[in-house]
Formats: structure tokens, C-alpha cells, sequence
């Protein structure tokens, strides 16, 4: 019985992995392009999530920060997830939807690139992060599932959404964390070659 679940998962995650390359590449290939362009015009990478996505937003910038598969110097990205000052004091002297809001506006400039991690596309303090990084004249790269939800409704033609075409949590989680190892390798090849 606990191989066969577990055989299942496996399996399902193989099943999504493909399907959201056959649906997403082109736009995959595209975010790493916005990547490299805002990192090479000066700008930084700021990544924002909650719970899981708040993790996958921390991996990326850590990747970045520090190294992906080979050595290079490092790259400039804040996961906007870790200061628990700044976090809480929003969530205390506001309300939690501002707790990224409030960290793009003080940050964000016209060159940097907003990653937004959502699984179900409903976080009102995603929304309220891609609202912000548009009043900074940021472009925002969006991860999303199901059927992308506000998220994907308060997106800019400019943008661009990567969205999962899967409903269950774990699934899109396991295809982000793919996307976002993706978007790394792009932008190391891009910028420092094999």
C-alpha cells in the first residue's frame, strides 16, 4: 500500500513536470531572458511568497546570492520572506496583505524584476506585491497554478505569468521549485556561458 502512494506521487509529479513544459517553456525561456536584462542593467531580483512559496522564494535568492551549479560571482537578489523585523512591524502597524507592498516600495527601483510565487494565485499580499512593484515600473514575473486566480488578473502585458496547469498544492510546488532551478541555469549560461 505506501509503495503504490507512493508510486502515485512520483508519477503525478513526472505527469505535471511535463505537461508544464509543453504549456510554459516558451514563457520560461522568456523570464529567464527578463532576468538576465535586469541583472545586467543593474538591477536585483526580489522574490516574495508565503508558507512553501515563501521557501521557494528564499531558495532562488539564495542561488543567486551565492552560487547555482558552478562558480560565479554573485548575484544580486533579496528574498523579501526573511527580515522578521520589517515583516511583522507591517503585519503589526498595518495589515499582513502590506508585508511585501510595503518592503517593494522602499526597495523596488524601475530595473529590478518582482518574482511572485503563488500556488493558488489568491494571496491578497501577492496582489498587493505586484501593485507595488508596478507603481516602481517593475516588471513581475509570476509562478502560479490552478487557474492563476487574482494573480494572474493583475498582471501588465508586459508581464509574465508561469503558471502550473495542475490544482493540487504539492504538485505546482514541485514544478516552481523546477521552474525556479530553470530560471537559475538560464541565467548562469546566459551570463557566464557552460
Amino acid at each position: 500500500m505506501s509503495l503504490t502512494r507512493i508510486e502515485k506521487i512520483f508519477t503525478d509529479s513526472i505527469a505535471v513536470k511535463q505537461k508544464t513544459f509543453t504549456a510554459i517553456a516558451e514563457q520560461i525561456a522568456a523570464a529567464g531572458d527578463c532576468l538576465v536584462h535586469s541583472l545586467l542593467s543593474e538591477g536585483k531580483i526580489m522574490a516574495c511568497g508565503n508558507g512553501g512559496s515563501a521557501a521557494d522564494a528564499q531558495h532562488f535568492s539564495s542561488e543567486l546570492i551565492n552560487r547555482f551549479e558552478a562558480e560565479r560571482p554573485a548575484l544580486p537578489a533579496i528574498a523579501l520572506t526573511t527580515d522578521s523585523s520589517a515583516i511583522t512591524s507591517i503585519a503589526n502597524d498595518y495589515q499582513y496583505d502590506e508585508i511585501f507592498s510595503r518592503q517593494i516600495q522602499a526597495l523596488g527601483r524601475e530595473t529590478d524584476v518582482l518574482l511572485a510565487i503563488s500556488t493558488s494565485g489568491q494571496s491578497p499580499s501577492i496582489v498587493q506585491a505586484i501593485e507595488a512593484a508596478h507603481e516602481r515600473e517593475m516588471l513581475v514575473i509570476a509562478l502560479t497554478g490552478k487557474d492563476g486566480g487574482r494573480v494572474a488578473e493583475c498582471l501588465s502585458e508586459e508581464d509574465i505569468e508561469l503558471r502550473v496547469p495542475a490544482s493540487q498544492t504539492a504538485r505546482i510546488q514541485e514544478s516552481h521549485i523546477t521552474i525556479i532551478h530553470a530560471l537559475c541555469d538560464l541565467i548562469d549560461h546566459q551570463l557566464f556561458g557552460a
